[in-house]
């Protein structure tokens, strides 16, 4: 009974950070970040000294806290997992981590999680890695202020930035990624947050987002990324105060949402893509608070969509504001403010007396002849939308705004 006594106190004073303290340096008694974690036992720190350190796949197995001093370098040679994390109650910061290994049947990356929970991931630099930060199976583990950045030029020699799979609770907080295939990629996981990061210049998707459910994206940037945005097979997701801009392209879109349900995007800004927000086959999504500027479409709003709320937007100078593909409109437009929007109110109410329908006829032509664009800004292109105003014929009817604002939204 004593034993068990004195055991449970051990471990009580390890918890409240009572471990030992190891050193790690180039010149020391200790020169082997491996070796230090070997002779660690739970609760300790692994401190580790600036230089480069080949350790040929580090495996932490034991919940220690490794922090770098002065940002000492792993380097996994271009063949091997730089680190992989097998034990809970790890922490790892401060460090370069660098180099892994590229394979086609495996997902190498710079730093794994490996089935485990309450890591934390804090202040590295991944630099010219295959997949950045690597989670699987995990759960309520922190990501938060690393850089990763990849160097490769091609998408298929570069995997995703923050990758995670099969996670629930994760946090992946003010983490700067760049130049790889998708930036953050998501699939089946739930209760999740990401908040504060920048995805930008990402061969593919700034954020890929599968199967997930019950998730938040708060005050990210997503820009300049090749396709933007995905979020697709999904419900329960609140997207806010985010940026997504400069993402163009014939595919690109600042956020495409394929089959979503019960999901908001709101306080959020779109600008300069090619199209703001794509969606399909979404219901029961409300777009709210939003503003759309300078897009080519603001947004594409295809006929599988239903139950939809798209309200208090501010939608300004875009080319198109709303598109679609069909003629049955089963969502909610008003409530918008539509610079294109010239009708009057004369009770002085703030809102606009005659309806807006914001689809015009050469969207409609354009969306399914892309290359009728030619003739943007033609004398023919505005008097088609001027005698669909008056005899409307093909827009659809029910695609509506009832009751516009005469002045932007303070949002």
């Amino acid at each position: 009974m004593e034993r068990l006594i004195s055991l449970m106190l051990l471990l009580s004073l390890s918890n409240l950070g009572f471990g030992r303290v190891l050193k790690v340096s180039p010149s020391g008694p200790l020169t082997s970040v491996a070796d230090a974690v070997r002779r660690a036992a739970a609760g300790d720190t692994v401190l580790v000294y600036p230089g480069v350190y080949y350790e040929k796949g580090l495996v932490i197995d034991k919940p220690i806290h490794l922090k770098g001093i002065g940002q000492p370098a792993l380097d996994g040679e271009h063949r091997y997992e730089v680190v992989t994390i097998r034990s809970g109650g790890v922490t790892m910061e401060g460090f370069v981590v660098r180099h892994s290994g590229y394979s086609d049947w495996n997902d190498l990356a710079g730093i794994r999680l490996a089935a485990v929970r309450h890591v934390v991931i804090k202040n590295n630099q991944l630099d010219d890695t295959f997949f950045g930060l690597y989670c699987q199976n995990s759960d309520s583990c922190v990501l938060e202020n690393n850089t990763l950045h990849s160097r490769s030029d091609s998408a298929r020699l570069a995997g995703n930035g923050i990758h995670c799979w099969h996670c629930n609770g994760m946090q992946l907080l003010n983490n700067t990624i760049t130049r790889h295939r998708d930036g953050i990629y998501f699939e089946f996981v739930t209760n999740s947050l990401i908040q504060g990061n920048r995805s930008f210049y990402n061969m593919r998707y700034g954020l890929h987002f599968m199967f997930s459910h019950n998730d938040v994206y708060d005050g990210n940037r997503f820009e300049h990324n090749e396709a933007g945005v995905s979020v697709m097979f999904s419900h329960g997701v609140n997207m806010k105060h985010n940026l997504f801009a400069d993402n163009q392209g014939g595919g690109a879109y600042g956020i495409l949402l394929k089959e979503i349900t019960d999901s908001r995007i709101e306080l959020s800004r779109f600008v300069h893509n090619t199209v703001a927000i794509y969606m399909e086959g979404t219901t029961r999504v409300q777009v709210s608070q939003n503003v759309f500027r300078d897009n080519g479409w603001a947004l594409k709003v295809q006929a599988s969509c239903s139950d939809d709320t798209i309200t208090k937007n501010n939608f300004l100078g875009n080319t198109f504001d709303i598109a679609t593909n069909g003629s049955l409109v089963l969502n909610n437009f008003d409530r918008n403010y539509w610079d294109k929007y010239d009708g009057y109110d004369l009770n002085r109410d703030g809102y606009g007396d005659v309806p807006y329908h914001p689809v015009s006829l050469y969207a409609m032509v354009a969306e399914k002849n892309p290359s009728v664009m030619m003739l943007f800004h033609s004398f023919i292109v505005s008097l088609l939308d001027r005698t669909e105003k008056v005899m409307p014929s093909i827009t659809p009817a029910d695609l509506v705004d009832h009751i516009p604002f005469m002045k932007p939204i303070t949002l």
